[in-house]
């Protein structure tokens, strides 16, 4: 087989050790991956930062584009069709980050969220591993996707209904033509709809919601709760908006270890179809000894790093649901996130230009430190001074959620 030559986004986890077999893998910051570094290319690997268009590719040698995301709203795929290039994307792959985010928000922010009802607005491949997550718990969730059918889905109903839950999240693609537009979805006339004391969660796209309408509309009611991971625009989002949410993230929610080195790992297996080669590497053989996140969980009390605004305090009462989320927020506390990206971003040296502001955003995301997925997080023993009566429930709950208990289950 001839040497390739891969150009890739150097934040993909893995990259080299996974292409190295197949050509010269040359690394470049995605953000500013330009045409003259992709121009002798025949593969190119990206992340959702790199819009993959004409002006990118036009002369290049490129035949496969491979984003390691589960999204594909940066590729012009009408002009990679037209031009004979195969893309693929990696869609689930960071699925089960993106809805342990969705628990951290609710064990910071809506402490006795076993007691809510929920609403999703997209049901693609995270939406619906969340509605599937939720109603394993025994929620009730309704769902709004005009695109499924209740064969898909029997709890689908009209966005106003879904408007109406305790907790609204957000998971849609970003589209702004076909018969269902995703751009600003939820406009001021939608986000007034929200019942009072709603937690409204965007990890999805964030023009899927009119920030600007949002600004306004948190400006004046203080019963609605907002916590965004992504924003309208990135990198350069509006400063203002960021001090009137309870919880902000620089689009990290799927950023998780095991979810971003599963999307390289789809890319490189699609590469490998394309090509008709074995697979040279595995992704069980590269995480092999990385004992990052397999740890046994501490039922230590909950010590945050920093609390997020307007975060509710979690009652140390003793009960299955205090106890649930001190295990969520032992594993992953998105309090970290937010405090990092408030200490950052809104400070005199970001804010001196929007370029200062955008490289900081994007810092924030390449030294995003390693969160490694629940199933890493073994549940030794129940916590001292829980009752009898609440450790079967609280061990139903934990392996739900997807923690790796390593105790029985008393009859």
């Amino acid at each position: 087989m001839t040497q390739l030559t891969i150009v890739a986004d150097e934040n993909i986890p893995f990259v080299s050790e996974f292409f190295q077999t197949l050509g010269e893998v040359k690394t470049y910051p995605g953000r500013t991956l330009t045409a003259a570094q992709v121009q002798s290319a025949d593969v190119l690997l990206v992340r959702s930062v790199t819009p993959v268009n004409e002006s990118l590719l036009a002369g290049s040698r490129v035949k496969f584009v491979g984003t390691c995301t589960i999204g594909i709203d940066h590729l012009d795929v009408e002009y990679l069709s037209r031009c004979g290039i195969t893309y693929h994307s990696a869609p689930g792959c960071n699925a089960n980050s993106v809805v342990e985010y969705i628990f951290s928000v609710l064990a910071t922010l809506k402490p006795n969220w076993l007691q809510a009802s929920f609403g999703i607005i997209g049901c693609g491949n995270v939406g619906g591993h969340l509605y599937r997550r939720l109603s394993a718990l025994g929620l009730a969730v309704d769902c709004y996707d005009p695109f499924l059918s209740e064969v898909d889905n029997p709890d689908l109903c009209e966005l106003e209904r879904v408007l109406q839950a305790d907790v609204v999240c957000l998971h849609t693609p970003y589209t702004r033509s076909g018969a269902h537009p995703t751009h600003h979805l939820l406009g001021e006339a939608q986000l007034q709809q929200l019942k009072p004391g709603c937690l409204l969660i965007n990890a999805g796209r964030g023009p899927a919601i009119d920030n600007q309408a949002l600004k306004r509309v948190l400006s004046v009611r203080q019963d609605v709760t907002v916590a965004l991971d992504v924003w309208e625009p990135e990198p350069n989002l509006d400063v203002g908006l960021m001090p009137l949410v309870a919880l902000a993230s620089p689009h990290i929610a799927g950023y998780s270890y095991d979810g971003k080195v599963e999307g390289t790992a789809m890319i490189y297996r699609a590469l490998c179809r394309y090509l008709k080669c074995a697979q040279a590497a595995t992704t069980e053989a590269l995480l092999a000894g990385d004992e990052s996140g397999a740890q046994r969980l501490s039922w230590g009390s909950r010590e945050p790093e920093a609390a997020a605004k307007g975060a509710a305090t979690t009652a140390d009462d003793g009960s299955v649901q205090d106890w649930l989320n001190r295990a969520i927020l032992t594993a992953y506390d998105v309090g970290a996130d937010d405090a990092r990206m408030r200490a950052q971003l809104l400070t005199e040296s970001s804010l001196a230009s929007e370029a200062a502001f955008a490289r900081e955003f994007d810092v924030l995301r390449k030294n995003y430190p390693k969160r490694r997925e629940f199933p890493c997080f073994q549940v030794g023993a129940m916590p001292e001074g829980l009752a009898e009566d609440k450790k079967k429930p609280l061990n139903k709950l934990l392996a739900t959620l997807g923690f790796t208990l390593a105790i029985r289950e008393e009859s």
